[in-house]
């Protein structure tokens, strides 16, 4: 292949699909990536950036440009290009979030742990949705801050109330109480830390990437996805870790090893992860639409006086 024509942009899978956008996802959520330099991430950068121009490196391969795009897309912002914080990265939410996930489900009897290890998570949530904001619509710091102290203080909220109440429940509801407080500040958390696209809305294009105007509606569906997708990252492991903890601890040499019961499972949560981060992305396209006929009356009407029946779909980054 002449790579001289390579369309790097070109999806290389189905995005129409779950399963290639499972495949996508599994792509650029690559944890190793996490493990690369910044000289290597803005190399793949500069590749990326010369293939999109046509003058690709003479003896560039079409491999080396698919791994060259793999770096970029995991590791820098498709609105703005700029390089993302590693913490914020989906390439980073296995091992961030193994730890993290893992020593929540340990340390969930008292109070202190429970406070200590939510704030923790929510610290991390807070940085990653702000990293995966559609960059289109700006934050203010004072709004990253209420965001942040809204969503922090209703998952401690949540944690140690459901904590208290269910100090007399069976053993297994007691260990589902940080998904519950994971569940409830996500639904905080990510609107709230993107509250510019709800007020302001956010850009939509037609299909050909032409600006057609902001939308509240369209920011609304898109957080909306973004909510369930973090919601069913976390589901599983959260839920059937702590049936499965409880099952092994009762044998004999589980007992004789309670001091790495914790460091099992945050392993265990890691394996969660590196399934589930790929396919709750997947869940719902990165390019979201809507349609013309569900938008706001005005950017409706206006889009209808320009185009006419033309446009029947708009289109936006829905972020992660």
């Amino acid at each position: 292949m002449d790579v001289s024509k390579f369309d790097i942009d070109a999806p290389r899978w189905d995005q129409s699909t779950f399963m290639g956008r499972l495949r996508h996802f599994f792509n650029i959520t690559d944890p190793r990536t996490a493990l690369l330099s910044d000289s290597e991430l803005d190399q793949a950068k500069r590749l990326v950036g010369s293939c999109r121009a046509g003058s690709v490196p003479p003896g560039t391969t079409e491999e080396q440009l698919h791994y060259a795009k793999k770096l970029y897309d995991s590791a820098f912002h498709p609105d703005t290009g700029e390089r993302m914080n590693l913490i914020g990265r989906m390439s980073f939410q296995v091992p961030g979030g193994m730890a993290i996930t893992g020593f929540m489900l340990q340390f969930y009897r008292t109070v202190p742990a429970v406070v200590f290890w939510q704030w923790v998570n929510q610290s991390f949530n807070a940085l990653v949705n702000y990293t995966n904001r559609n960059a289109a619509s700006p934050i203010t710091p004072k709004q990253i801050g209420v965001a942040y102290v809204t969503a922090t203080t209703t998952a401690l909220a949540t944690a140690v109330g459901l904590n208290l109440y269910t100090k007399k429940a069976p053993p297994l509801v007691a260990r589902w109480v940080p998904f519950a407080a994971v569940a409830t500040a996500n639904c905080v958390n990510i609107p709230m830390m993107r509250q510019q696209e709800i007020l302001n809305g956010i850009a939509v294009v037609d299909e050909n990437d032409n600006k057609l105007g902001y939308s509240r509606r369209a920011a609304v569906k898109g957080i909306t996805q973004v909510v369930v997708s973090r919601i069913t990252m976390a589901a599983p492991g959260m839920i059937v870790l702590p049936i499965l903890m409880q099952r092994i601890e009762k044998y004999q040499f589980m007992q004789r090893i309670k001091f790495l019961h914790g460091p099992l499972q945050v392993m265990m949560v890691g394996v969660f992860l590196i399934y589930m981060v790929p396919a709750a992305c997947s869940l719902f396209p990165q390019r979201c639409s809507m349609a013309v006929s569900h938008l706001e009356p005005g950017l409706r009407d206006s889009i209808r006086a320009r185009f006419g029946e033309g446009v029947g779909y708009v289109y936006f980054n829905k972020g992660l």
